[in-house]
């Protein structure tokens, strides 16, 4: 497999001083390159040497010299600067689109290394890997988990980046979409995100000073007051209670005024989820958030302490939503408060992000500091991903480390790409076959 010929060419998982071209020349490889994931040569500026003379350029790999000709490096300038072809079966001489012969070596896949691949891959239980994880050092563990919690941050960051350019720059709408997004709480991110994408915020900064004109703007632009989505269950009872014709004539006031079209309501998702998470109740908190001017680019950005940040989240709900969890659906007195659990999900998901994304944009290394500093300082997240590490012995202190486990799951481990995962790694290196894997407890 050529991507296990990957892994050995990257990792040296080869003898060490019998390497030979086919055409019989020493080999020593001084930098076997950096590993690229994108088009092009496999590998780019390795450092070897052929017969004692130093090459710098880039390495390709396959499982067979023929692969060259069958993807078409032959014509391809891009391949012009490789400098060795790396094959675990020779069928015959590489040439480049300048017509230069291609140094080659064979290099065979260890067969322990093989036996332990094939195992992850027939795992079916998460962590495939986790027979051998615990024994590893903790200074590999950590490692890896600072490494996944930084590329987590930075596809975030990137997600923020690609927003900006569309809004133009509009950082406050920025913060406000990320915010909606996050409110979805994982469920419903997509729709919220939708929603956040619907709402004009000139428009709503008009009637800031107003919150049932907000509740009527955020909930209409969501859909939920249109006749259909009063669920039968609950109809007469929220036609009886007159507060969803109130709340959908102000919306059709609104959206006379500004010229708006509301999402469809049927991308909003409730089954399996928790009254408190209902949409309905989400989007009067954050039109109560919006209403009291709180959270902003600015306040984040002046916030210093956890505290400080969570003090700018806090919202509740109005009279009417006390006691509903939507139109007609009636529950006990609450007034629907953010719980820390909460709060602190949308620090990760929203403040942490955007500090640090707008500090790479306005060079402000500090603001990018301060986001790393509050997941650091954030208890880690509790889910079903965290609570497995945990029953194998794993430490997860922080909200960095379940952020690193999160993306180790989604990224690696669930796409079986243990060749790029450091604990796969190790894995594969080990002398000892593990021939069988028991199922961690779930």
């Amino acid at each position: 497999m050529e991507r296990l010929l990957h892994y050995v060419w990257q990792h040296r998982q080869y003898p060490f001083g019998s390497l030979k071209t086919i055409a019989g020349e020493s080999i020593e490889v001084i930098d076997p390159g950096l590993h690229n994931e994108n088009a092009g040569p496999d590998f780019f500026d390795a450092k070897i040497k052929v017969s004692g003379v130093c090459w710098v350029g880039n390495v390709e790999i396959h499982s067979v010299s023929s692969d060259w000709y069958h993807h078409h490096h032959d014509s391809d300038p891009t391949y012009n600067n490789v400098i060795l072809h790396v094959v675990e079966k020779d069928d015959g001489p590489v040439v480049t689109a300048s017509g230069r012969t291609v140094p080659q070596i064979v290099i065979q896949v260890p067969e322990t290394i093989r036996e332990h691949y094939d195992e992850l891959l027939r795992a079916e239980k998460y962590p495939p890997c986790y027979s051998n994880v615990m024994n590893l050092p903790l200074s590999v563990v950590r490692v890896w988990l600072d490494k996944l919690a930084d590329e987590r941050l930075k596809i975030k960051t990137a997600r923020i980046n690609q927003l900006s350019k569309t809004l133009r720059g509009d950082w406050e709408d920025v913060l406000f979409i990320t915010l909606g997004r996050s409110f979805g709480f994982g469920i419903n991110g997509d729709a919220f995100e939708e929603w956040a994408s619907k709402i004009p915020l000139m428009a709503a900064g008009k009637h800031r000073d107003d919150l049932f004109q907000l509740e009527a703007l955020f909930l209409g632009q969501a859909g939920l007051l249109e006749d259909e989505m009063l669920p039968s269950s609950h109809r007469e009872e929220a036609l009886r209670e007159g507060y969803f014709q109130k709340i959908q004539h102000e919306y059709r006031f609104l959206a006379h005024k500004f010229t708006l079209q509301p999402m469809n309501g049927l991308h909003w998702r409730f089954l399996r989820l928790r009254p408190q998470n209902f949409p309905h109740i989400r989007l009067v908190q954050l039109a109560n958030l919006f209403f009291s001017r709180r959270f902003s680019l600015s306040s984040v950005i002046e916030a210093r302490t956890l505290s400080e940040v969570r003090s700018l989240l806090e919202t509740e709900v109005t009279s009417y939503w006390q006691t509903h969890y939507s139109f007609g659906a009636k529950s006990s007195e609450s007034v629907k408060t953010l719980r820390q659990n909460s709060l602190d999900s949308l620090i990760i998901n929203t403040v942490v992000p955007i500090l640090y994304a707008y500090g790479n944009h306005s060079l402000h290394e500090d603001y990018c500091k301060r986001a790393l500093d509050f997941l650091n300082q954030m208890k880690s997240e509790e889910n079903h991903i965290t609570r497995v590490w945990k029953d194998l012995g794993l430490a997860v202190h922080s909200a960095a480390d379940s952020q690193a486990l999160i993306e180790l799951r989604n990224r690696y481990c669930d796409r079986k790409d243990c060749l790029r995962c450091s604990f796969g790694w190790e894995y594969l290196k080990q002398t000892k076959i593990y021939s069988t894997l028991q199922e961690p407890e779930q």
